[in-house]
């Protein structure tokens, strides 16, 4: 059976990747002096260049060709965001996450048993709680 809970060890993160969501989603308060969708679109730039670096720790060319194109996608979307709508960073986030299970299942990039499911929850929490936040009326920029 080949299902996201494997092991114990994926259990520890799926918890700290909830853990981590909801830090995430309450990042604008250690910035303050940032709107909050620059904070968002600073983070979901940062959690998408992580995959180029581990796709220089695996070292082959076309994984590290891969990863770059794929977090310069995020890179744009975070960039639109910053002074459109706030929507896309949940679209960004939610986007990532989906990227995240596909890494889990493909292996695409060595060495990362643990980093997708664990960034996978971590960016779905953070842009629920995100979406909850506009569909409230809360206002990003």
């Amino acid at each position: 059976m080949n299902t996201i809970v494997e092991s114990e060890g994926t259990r520890v993160a799926l918890t700290a990747g909830a853990a981590t969501g909801v830090a995430m989603a309450a990042s604008p308060w250690a910035f303050w002096w940032l709107p909050p969708a620059t904070v968002y679109a600073l983070g979901l730039v940062f959690i998408a260049g992580v995959y180029i670096g581990f796709s220089v720790a695996d070292g082959r060319w076309k994984v590290i060709a891969v990863e770059s194109v794929v977090a310069a996608g995020f890179v744009v979307v975070a960039a639109v965001a910053i002074t459109g709508p706030a929507w896309l960073l949940v679209a960004g986030l939610t986007g990532h996450g989906l990227k995240d299970m596909v890494q889990h299942r493909s292996q695409f990039v060595s060495g990362t048993r643990w980093w997708p499911p664990f960034c996978a929850v971590a960016d779905w929490v953070a842009a629920a709680i995100i979406a909850i936040a506009l569909a409230t009326g809360a206002d990003l920029h």
